[in-house]
């Protein structure tokens, strides 16, 4: 199969079953994606396929159509840098695991609302489970990021 991810074309030769996250990290060595709990509840496997989330662990990688795009691969998007700034200004982050997640579905949000609203980011993060609760940090980083990106 060939898969496109982050901008490069792989040649795999896996099952038709896997999923698209065990691609990721065991095929390509990717550890962006989190494999948290397999059942589509914690987001930790999110990434894009063609710029909206997805979450890895329940998408077969034979599936995928269009481009997947991990945390590794979304340095340059403005959305990302903005998200990335943001977290590290309001602290977001403690134990970590879920990041990459959070700021996979971040980045879409603001590629998609200029103008998010407590509920636009209480929905768009609803489905990316944080063991250690910090969403009212996380909130306000979207919203911090939302305006950065209105200054640039």
């Amino acid at each position: 199969m060939k898969l496109s991810v982050n901008g490069t074309i792989h040649e795999l030769a896996v099952e038709d079953d896997m999923p698209l996250l065990w691609v990721l990290r065991d095929e390509l060595g990717l550890d962006g994606p989190k494999y948290g709990c397999g059942v589509a509840v914690c987001g930790a496997c999110a990434v894009h396929v063609d710029g909206v989330a997805v979450l890895s662990c329940q998408v077969l990688a034979a599936d995928v159509e269009g481009s997947v795009t991990t945390i590794e691969g979304l340095g340059d998007l403005a959305e990302m840098q903005a998200v990335q700034a943001a977290w590290l200004e309001h602290q977001v982050a403690q134990c970590g695991y879920c990041q990459s997640g959070q700021m996979i579905q971040a980045a879409e949000l603001l590629a998609n609302t200029t103008s998010p609203t407590d509920a636009d980011i209480d929905e768009a993060m609803s489905g990316i489970l944080c063991r250690c609760g910090t969403y009212p940090r996380i909130r306000a980083a979207v919203k911090t990021a939302a305006q950065n990106l209105k200054g640039a």
